[in-house]
């Protein structure tokens, strides 16, 4: 288990920041608030002019306290777990197993959308464009696309919405054919700074791996950047990243897991998944009332809980986010 005050890709505050990384933190990042003499919500800054990465006591024992929980979530689900936080507001995160390789799964999806979504921000593509399909295309968990084989079939957009809502496979896997395919989807990933996350097969084939199979996977770091990037950087355009937004929040195949540790007040987005042998996850987008975004990735591996018993140690992971909050 770790835990860090500083990260690859900052989000400080509610700005939107990012990507060059080539460059140094400090000229990577966009619409910062604060000149680079400013002190900040911890005191220090670092030789960037960005937020100390020495935590305050009071930060410390927060993050111990998380560290011990996380270990006891861990033990108590069997397997592993890993898992990112970062909260945008003070620039505190929170870690356990967050550069370990954790299978994918439908999360895939955020990522699909998301590049078919930076697609129709560069011209090459277009939401209303209308994918036809026939029913050896349909795969199983489509729930949404089964009903359209053949005939006018659905539209970028509709495939988009199915893919993150209703975690879709034959959406998810039309739009990745679309794009260019899997190598496609992890090359883009690449040029926007995710070195970890790689796809290599459709659903559900993605599914069919054994321990130390690199396909098909991310890191809780990684994926988390990369959403971050998506759902609250320069990624995207305005109107396409509130797209986005919008569908993870009526995303409902989630809400017993890290949804149902918080408040119900706060705006969540995200995507869950159960694949085989154990494997889990959900990514989400948080928005506590009046305050900064907190994003969180959680990935489980040879769980030995399931239904319920798995969804509320999910929902322990968020109650450590809430009581992070305050």
């Amino acid at each position: 288990m770790s835990v860090s005050t500083t990260r690859r890709r900052l989000l400080i505050g509610s700005a939107l920041v990012l990507p060059a990384l080539a460059l140094p933190p400090r000229l990577a990042l966009a619409d910062d608030p604060a000149p680079a003499s400013a002190p900040n919500a911890q005191g220090a800054l670092d030789e960037y002019g960005l937020p100390s990465s020495a935590p305050s006591a009071a930060d410390q024992a927060v993050q111990d306290d998380a560290d011990k929980q996380l270990a006891a979530i861990e033990q108590r689900m069997g397997g592993r777990l890993g898992v990112s936080v970062l909260d945008t507001e003070t620039n505190i995160s929170l870690g356990a197993r967050e550069t370990e390789r954790f299978a994918l799964g439908s999360t895939v999806n955020a990522l699909i959308v998301g590049f078919t979504l930076a697609r129709v921000d560069q011209g090459a593509e277009k939401l209303d464009r209308r994918i036809t399909f026939s029913k050896d295309a349909v795969v199983a968990g489509s729930p949404a696309t089964e009903a359209h084989e053949g005939g006018e079939g659905m539209t970028v957009a509709e495939l988009c919405k199915a893919a993150v809502t209703a975690a879709d496979n034959t959406a998810a896997n039309l739009l990745l054919d679309a794009s260019g395919g899997a190598k496609a989807l992890t090359a883009w990933l690449r040029s926007t700074g995710d070195t970890e996350t790689r796809v290599d097969r459709p659903a559900p084939e993605f599914d069919d791996r054994k321990a130390d199979d690199p396909r098909d996977t991310t890191t809780p770091d990684s994926m988390l950047d990369t959403i971050g990037l998506l759902t609250l950087g320069n990624t995207l355009s305005d109107t396409l990243r509130a797209q986005l937004v919008d569908w993870m929040v009526s995303e409902r195949l989630a809400d017993a897991r890290l949804r149902a540790g918080l408040a119900k007040d706060w705006k969540v987005g995200g995507i869950a998944t159960t694949g085989k042998d154990g494997a889990a996850a959900d990514i989400a987008v948080i928005w506590p009332p009046e305050r900064g975004p907190v994003l969180v990735t959680a990935y489980v591996a040879d769980a030995k809980l399931a239904g319920a018993e798995l969804d509320a140690a999910f929902a322990d992971i968020s109650k450590i986010i809430a009581g992070m909050v305050g």
